[in-house]
């Protein structure tokens, strides 16, 4: 099975991608959910998948494979409460909601720069070192 990187679209200048945290997507539109599936790929956080024997599976997607159909699509995650890696097949999969902090949302390059020019303009202390993922604010 080839592995897919992660990699996130890089927006214009200037412009914010919308957060996906919140989103919830079921299997009654089909195309939504493989929709979400892409798209969760992608996310930078946590989700949580409903399986169609009711169990609930929560971590992060860091592989996927695409095939024909849905029994021969599958994804790869982290287990949010052991880190064991888990595959399941997208026929599997009854609900997606994307469940856990987006720690990519809102933050640039751009924004960075922003943010640390501002500082040095103030006389502040700005430091090259990045924040920590446990600041809630974004700040």
């Amino acid at each position: 099975m080839p592995q897919e990187t992660k990699s996130a679209p890089i927006p214009e200048t200037g412009a914010s991608l919308p957060s996906l945290q919140g989103l919830v997507t079921c299997r009654d539109d089909e195309r939504a959910l493989l929709e979400a599936l892409e798209q969760a790929f992608d996310y930078r956080g946590d989700v949580t998948l409903t399986l169609t024997d009711g169990s609930i599976v929560s971590g992060y997607i860091f592989d996927r494979a695409r095939g024909a159909g849905l029994a021969d699509s599958r994804l790869r995650l982290m287990g949010q409460a052991s880190n064991d890696k888990l595959t399941v097949t997208f026929d599997t999969i009854e609900q997606i909601e994307f469940s856990g902090r987006d720690t990519a949302a809102g933050k640039s390059f751009e924004t960075w720069i922003k943010k640390y020019t501002e500082k040095k303009l103030a006389g502040e202390e700005a430091s090259i070192h990045t924040e920590s993922l446990d600041d809630e604010s974004g700040q």
